[in-house]
């Protein structure tokens, strides 16, 4: 079967892989519908893997599909069912496991697609409990963005910053895919959105997302705009996932009390913190990774009730990926960048952005 694999830095290739064979015990066989990419498979097609891997490596962390068929012991979802893939690979035994906080497993043994073989391929065995049965009005491409797009958010705003109706956030990088997401997710939950772009052909569409305000960071200093906009209050929350390049500012941006939650560091992983303003603002930081398989499940049903909905930027077949990374790379994206292994088309975005 077809399969996406990583051979190298920079060496990704389609190539041909062993079918798996009968789904084993608790396991179910699901064929692979969308993946959807995301900085973290640039960051592996650079060669940045957080821990040692194995090459050849079939990329991909975030996946939907379709159950086929289920091994001895396997339950929670039934052949014919469409899932969204969790993905990382828990061990469902830790204390975190026990009570739903997937996401902070002791003995996590890695990340598909990064770690361990990823989902753009056609066919993967995996455990059913990793496995978010899709709802009715929640497709295969809203359930391949549930994982990490929307899941993500969902734990940064709701579990971490407990961002309430009414209050005032400021997200980072709006039209990225997680970016789009926040927009939306903040906004539906009756939120006051001011969002940074980094281009003025991005600001329409985060306006139609519903951002309230949008500051192009790359000609406007964007502290000093939120500043202005709440008439020197600050932001209650500020959505960090970009790092070195704006959390001094996004910092001096929230007001007393405010919080600062962070999921990222494309721009770079270390950065300089003003204690005094730490303190004395009385702020809270709060570091996010990855979701809950609860997170999954609440955004799927936000997608099936219409109350948002994945925004696309370019659909691609298995021809199309390593043209798609270098785009994500160089940050040409509105919204997600997705492989459609159904419709298996060539890479043909435009770059503006569609809801799905």
């Amino acid at each position: 079967m077809r399969a996406l694999q990583l051979l190298g830095d920079r060496d990704l290739r389609q190539t041909e892989i062993d079918e798996p064979g009968a789904p084993g015990f608790g396991e179910a066989r699901v064929r692979i519908k969308v993946v959807a990419l995301n900085h973290i498979d640039v960051w592996g097609w650079r060669g940045m893997a957080f821990a040692k891997r194995k090459l050849p490596l079939v990329i991909g962390a975030e996946a939907s599909g379709v159950v086929e068929a289920l091994g001895p012991g396997a339950s929670g979802v039934l052949p014919g069912q469409l899932v969204s893939i969790y993905g990382a690979r828990t061990c469902g035994l830790c204390k975190a496991c026990r009570e739903n906080r997937d996401n902070l497993c002791e003995h996590v043994s890695g990340v598909h697609g990064f770690h361990l073989d990823g989902f753009a391929t056609e066919v993967v065995n995996l455990p059913a409990r990793l496995l978010v049965p899709a709802p009715p009005g929640c497709d295969a491409i809203g359930a391949a963005l549930a994982p990490v797009t929307f899941g993500t958010v969902e734990h940064m705003l709701f579990d971490n910053a407990k961002l309430e109706p009414g209050e005032t956030i400021l997200i980072h990088a709006g039209g990225s895919g997680i970016g789009t997401a926040a927009i939306q997710l903040a906004k539906a939950y009756g939120a006051k959105v001011i969002a940074t772009v980094g281009s003025d052909d991005k600001i329409e569409g985060a306006k139609a997302l519903g951002a309230d305000h949008v500051i192009n960071y790359r000609t406007d200093r964007f502290e000093g705009v939120v500043r202005k906009l709440t008439k020197k209050k600050g932001v209650d929350v500020v959505f960090e996932h970009v790092g070195k390049d704006t959390m001094a500012a996004s910092m001096f941006s929230l007001k007393r009390g405010g919080r600062l939650v962070t999921c990222g560091s494309t721009s770079g992983v270390s950065a300089e913190i003003n204690l005094m303003i730490l303190f004395q603002q009385q702020l809270r930081l709060i570091g996010s990774f990855g979701c809950r398989m609860e997170n999954m499940a609440d955004a799927m049903q936000k997608m099936a009730r219409g109350l948002v909905a994945p925004v696309i930027d370019t659909e691609i077949g298995f021809d199309g990926l390593e043209v798609a990374l270098a785009r994500m790379e160089g940050r040409k994206v509105f919204g997600k960048i997705i492989l459609n292994l159904d419709k298996d088309v060539a890479a043909s975005g435009s770059g503006a952005a569609k809801a799905a």
